[in-house]
């Protein structure tokens, strides 16, 4: 079996916006080479736009597509935290 090697670009950065709270803290979702695999984060508004622009990220529009209900997979700790389970 011959298996396909693939290369993940580290120096691709990505962010998703998830909400500007009224706090003035921002969530989002960071990645590194693979807007697939991120840490959800939070920061003050400004620190949030130093961040970004100091890693030269790119936004990524909209929702991340849903995971399978039943797979126990498809949440977040901003779903977590808004959503009564």
């Amino acid at each position: 079996m011959s298996q396909e090697k693939t290369t993940m670009d580290l120096s691709r950065k990505f962010v998703r916006l998830v909400e500007r709270r009224e706090d003035g803290l921002v969530e989002f979702e960071f990645s590194i080479g693979d807007p697939e695999l991120y840490a959800e984060m939070l920061l003050p508004a400004d620190a949030y736009e130093d961040f970004c622009r100091i890693n030269a990220v790119t936004v990524l529009e909209g929702e991340r597509e849903e995971v399978e209900q039943d797979s126990g997979l498809g949440w977040s700790l901003h779903e977590a935290n808004t959503r009564r389970y």
